[in-house]
């Protein structure tokens, strides 16, 4: 696990915390403490991601077994300022990671309170022996000037652009979503509802689970995410037990804080389509999604949408965001407007920042000679 025991106030603890630092310190001596999570749920009021939760985190033991793992934390005026976990795969060409990227292709970043908390973790990193890989950190992270004047003299950084997220920013008049489209689009889904009619009643509905509830709904969620084709392309949740685990974990504490939501388009009372989400920071984040091929006829993913962009935006939340990649099907259809990320590496002026740079060097030359063979 991930997380780890820092400093209470109580004098009673007192014997138990870690040395006051101004600087970066690793907390993972710690691990297993209720005091850490105390203090990372109050950090997290200056999240940017979901990813960078508590919860999160702590759930991610499975998918990172075997992983070396280190959590970057800042304690500053009595209290944690700043946390970034980080794992890496052991032997020697094993680079650091925040933990989770590599496994669950989302975004993260460091969850600071300041930005200027920015600076004793990037000092921090950059004095690791090993290199990074951060693959999709935010645009605009204060880790990144940070990071840039940290390395300086110590190596190489690189930050290019990765993937973006696509996002809806949200007003009252996405509460008829439909409004949004051009009469061919609207037409299209006027189309699409007459179809499923035809199939039996239609019902939708957005559930905030509670622990007792939440097992059986989250299989049957999963049951339809099943039945598409991510189950023949192995990115079903069902297909991997240690993912499963993950997601299980990670929405059922969201459940007991009251901030999963989960919902389903029915048809003669079965469910057809799914939507794995949670809700923070007034915005719907919507982590999953997944419906039934043999209903496709009556496209219940994009149904799905449009009920759930109309609940959020009566909810009063202020964007829906599409958390994975801003694919194809998204940009045209959707949304265009996005949450820019980059794609930070470091070469380290030792050995290993020479074996890394050597890597991807290589790596950049045959997609070249790739690209100009097709």
């Amino acid at each position: 696990m991930l997380h780890a025991h820092v400093f209470k106030r109580a004098d009673r603890h007192a014997q138990m915390a870690p040395p006051h630092s101004a600087r970066a310190i690793d907390l993972a001596r710690w691990d297993g403490s209720d005091w850490l999570a105390e203090e990372w749920r109050a950090l997290e009021a200056h999240a940017r991601w979901p990813t960078q939760s508590h919860a999160f985190a702590a759930a991610l033991t499975p998918l990172i077994e075997g992983q070396r793992r280190k959590l970057l934390g800042l304690r500053a005026g009595g209290t944690i300022s700043a946390l970034l976990p980080l794992c890496r795969d052991a032997g020697a060409i094993g680079r650091w990671r925040i933990a989770g990227s590599r496994e669950l292709f989302e975004p993260g970043d460091l969850l600071a309170a300041r930005p200027d908390d920015a600076a004793p973790i990037a000092d921090a990193l950059a004095r690791l022996r090993k290199p990074l890989s951060f693959d999709r950190i935010s645009a605009d992270s204060p880790l990144l000037p940070a990071l840039r004047r940290a390395m300086h003299r110590r190596g190489l950084l690189s930050v290019r652009p990765a993937m973006p997220c696509p996002l809806i920013v949200l007003d009252e008049s996405w509460r008829d979503p439909e409004s949004h489209f051009n009469s061919g689009r609207r037409s299209d889904f006027r189309r699409a509802a007459r179809r499923a009619e035809a199939l039996g009643p239609v019902t939708f509905e957005t559930l905030a689970p509670g622990l007792q509830d939440f097992d059986a709904l989250f299989d049957e969620a999963i049951g339809v995410e099943a039945k598409s084709w991510k189950l023949e392309a192995g990115s079903a949740i069902a297909v991997d037990r240690r993912r499963e685990t993950f997601f299980r974990r990670f929405f059922r504490e969201a459940a007991a804080e009251g901030r999963f939501r989960l919902s389903f388009m029915r048809i003669g009372g079965e469910a057809v389509a799914m939507q794995l989400a949670q809700v923070s920071d007034d915005r719907y984040w919507l982590f999953k999604i997944g419906h039934d091929e043999r209903f496709g006829k009556c496209s219940p993913g994009t149904l799905l949408m449009l009920h759930t962009l109309r609940w959020a935006a009566g909810e009063g939340l202020r964007s829906y965001e599409l958390l994975g990649e801003a694919e194809g099907w998204i940009t045209r259809f959707w949304t265009q407007e996005q949450r820019a990320c980059v794609r930070v590496r470091t070469y380290p002026a030792r050995v290993s920042g020479a074996l890394a740079l050597a890597a991807d060097g290589a790596h950049w030359v045959w997609q070249r000679l790739v690209r100009r063979g097709a």
